[in-house]
């Protein structure tokens, strides 16, 4: 059904990012990776992100045809690819869509469900680091002659983890000498809204890696920075799995 070949499809996928954290479960944590490209489904949109002007027959009332995802073409199905490319040669009927969220979207959230109930019942919260990266035009600096960001923490602006949390990954990284930003031009996506409840134990922080770091962009193919980085995140995934489930636990009601 696209226009587009496989190489102008991967332009909205997160190469190797899997592979950058696949130190953690070495640490005890489990590593969650969806099976299936972006240009697909994207789990980090709600369920309802839906355009309109990529199906023939109507959407149902629940659809969310409005979000500024929506409008700009990424939606839970994107319209487009990073590049800003048609991805369709036709327009779509809704049960592609329905049938995609079935066997892709639902099985994924079911699954990291799963994982952060169980993290609560053993530890009494739950660190969720959802993993990305960024076009290296995502990470310009945002003033004339400063150094391009590294890496984006989004905690949706402090709502979606402790700030310890995000202080513990800053540091860290910053350590290893990457320039960091917080919450610029990247908060936090779906998963971190959805899931993010400090107040219950349950904290989420999206980390955008800048692709320049590690990938030759026009090749999708990875670069001598691979390496580094990815010696990098094992430090920071040591540094994380040495967080202390007490402080990240919800408050307790006086009696």
């Amino acid at each position: 059904m696209s226009r587009l070949d496989r190489h102008a499809l991967r332009q909205s996928e997160d190469s190797y990012v899997d592979l950058l954290f696949d130190a953690a479960p070495a640490h005890g944590a489990p590593l969650l990776r969806a099976l299936f490209p972006r240009a697909w489904v994207d789990v980090n949109r709600s369920r309802d992100e839906l355009d309109q002007r990529m199906f023939a027959d109507p959407l149902p009332t629940s659809a969310d045809t409005r979000s500024n995802r929506v409008r700009a073409g990424l939606g839970v199905i994107p319209r487009i690819v990073a590049d800003g490319q048609d991805i369709y040669s036709r327009k779509l009927k809704f049960f592609e869509a329905r049938r995609r969220l079935a066997d892709c979207y639902d099985p994924y959230h079911l699954a990291l469900a799963r994982l952060i109930a169980d993290a609560r019942s053993r530890f009494g919260c739950a660190v969720v680091i959802d993993c990305h990266s960024m076009p290296s035009a995502g990470g310009a600096p945002f003033r004339e002659g400063e150094r391009a960001i590294d890496i984006v923490l989004g905690d949706r602006f402090g709502a979606s983890c402790a700030p310890g949390v995000a202080a513990a990954v800053e540091q860290a990284l910053a350590a290893s000498g990457y320039l960091v930003s917080r919450n610029a031009p990247y908060a936090g996506g779906h998963v971190a809204s959805a899931y993010g409840r400090p107040a219950e134990g349950v904290h989420v922080l999206q980390i955008e890696i800048n692709r320049g770091l590690y990938l030759d962009e026009k090749r999708i193919a990875r670069t001598d920075g691979f390496e580094r980085l990815r010696r990098d995140l094992r430090k920071l995934v040591a540094e994380l799995a040495r967080l202390s489930p007490a402080a990240l636990r919800p408050a307790q009601a006086a009696e």
